[in-house]
C-alpha cells in the first residue's frame, strides 16, 4: 500500500503556534515518529507538508528588512521552507528509522508545481498573507511591487493570488525517487507556482497555491492508493461549535460535497481538506482520510478519522 501524508504546516509548530526552530524540530519528530510506523508496518509513504508559519516568518524578516535590502520574492520563500522543512523531516525521520532498524532512505524534492498564467487572481489578488501593518511600513512594501489592502482598523495586509494547481513539474524526480524506495518529501506549500512563458521556459510566481489541493495533485501523480491529511482534530464536524456538532465518519464524495455545499466546512480550514479529499477519490482514489497524527495507523486502513470514499 502507498500513502501520501499531508502535514498542515500548523503539524510543524509548537502546540502553542510558536515557530522557533527547536519548536519545528520537536515537532517533526513526534510526526515522523507516525511514519516511521508505518514503514515499519510495510507501508509505503511519500510525505508533503505545509509551510504557512514558516512563509509567514520570513515575510515578517522581508518587512523588517524592506528599506535596506529588497524582499525576497513569495515563490523563493516557497523554496527556501521546502528544503529547510525537508532537510529537518529528512533528520528527523533518519533517526526514527534509525531507532526502528528500519533500512529506509529518504530524500527531499524541491517542487515546482504549473498555474495558469489566464489565473483572474493574478490581475485582481485577493488571498490575504502575512500580518498586518501600519501604513506606512505597508507603503515601503508597495513601492518594492506589492498589493497591499487597508482593512480598516487593524491596518493593511498583503494579498496575492491563490491559483489551482495544475501539474506538478518535478512529479518524474519524486517518481523515480519512491520506485528506487526512497521515502520523499515533496510538494511543500502545494509547491512553488510556476508559469509556463511564451518561449517554453517556467517563471515563478507570486502567489500561494492551497497546499491540500497540491497533495490531492501529489497524491495522483505517485499512484498513491490512499492518502490522509492531517491535521490538528480527529475528525471533520458537522454543525461545528453548535449543540448539534457530529464527526463525519465513513462518507462518500458525494455526500462529503453535499454537506460542504449547505456551508459545514470553513473555507480557511477544513474546506479544502474536504475539497482535496474529495477530489482524490474522484480521481481513482480508494480513499482519502482526514484525521490527526494521533489516529496515523488506523487512518491508513481506514479505521479512524473521516473516510471518504467512492460514490
Amino acid at each position: 500500500m502507498r500513502v501520501l501524508l499531508a502535514l498542515g504546516g500548523n503539524a510543524m509548530t509548537a502546540a502553542d503556534g510558536r515557530v522557533r526552530p527547536e519548536d519545528q524540530i520537536a515537532a517533526a519528530d513526534v510526526a515522523m515518529a507516525a511514519v516511521a510506523d508505518l514503514l515499519a508496518h510495510d507501508v509505503d509513504v511519500v510525505v508533503t507538508h505545509g509551510n504557512g508559519p514558516q512563509v509567514g516568518n520570513l515575510l515578517v524578516k522581508n518587512e523588517i528588512a524592506a528599506s535596506v535590502v529588497p524582499p525576497v520574492p513569495l515563490d523563493w520563500c516557497g523554496a527556501q521552507t521546502q528544503a529547510t522543512l525537508g532537510f529537518v523531516l529528512m533528520n528527523a525521520l533518519d533517526a526514527e528509522l534509525g531507532r526502528r532498524g528500519v533500512d529506509r532512505r529518504t530524500a527531499t524534492v524541491v517542487t515546482r508545481t504549473l498555474v495558469d498564467a489566464s489565473d483572474a487572481g493574478f490581475a485582481r489578488p485577493t488571498k490575504p498573507i502575512g500580518r498586518y501593518l501600519p501604513a506606512a511600513d505597508a507603503a515601503v512594501l508597495v513601492e518594492h511591487g506589492e498589493t497591499w489592502e487597508d482593512r480598516g482598523e487593524k491596518g493593511w495586509r498583503r494579498v496575492v493570488a491563490s491559483p489551482a494547481p495544475v501539474r506538478i513539474i518535478d512529479a518524474p524526480a519524486v517518481q523515480a525517487l519512491v520506485a528506487a524506495g526512497f521515502v520523499v518529501i515533496a510538494n511543500g506549500g502545494g509547491g512553488i507556482p510556476v508559469v509556463i512563458e511564451p518561449d517554453g521556459s517556467l517563471r515563478g510566481v507570486e502567489a500561494v497555491i492551497d497546499k491540500d489541493l497540491g497533495a490531492a495533485l501529489l497524491a495522483e501523480s505517485v499512484e498513491a492508493d490512499v492518502l490522509v491529511i492531517g491535521t490538528d482534530v480527529p475528525h471533520a464536524v458537522l454543525h461545528f461549535g453548535t449543540p448539534q456538532a457530529r464527526d463525519v465518519g465513513v462518507v462518500t464524495a458525494a455526500e462529503l460535497r453535499a454537506y460542504a455545499a449547505e456551508g459545514h466546512f470553513a473555507s480557511g480550514s477544513m474546506g479544502p481538506k474536504v475539497d482535496a479529499a474529495c477530489r482524490f477519490v474522484e480521481g481513482g482514489g480508494s480513499r482519502a482520510v482526514i484525521t490527526d497524527l494521533a489516529h496515523l495507523a488506523e487512518a491508513v486502513t481506514g479505521a479512524a478519522g473521516t473516510v471518504v470514499v467512492p460514490n
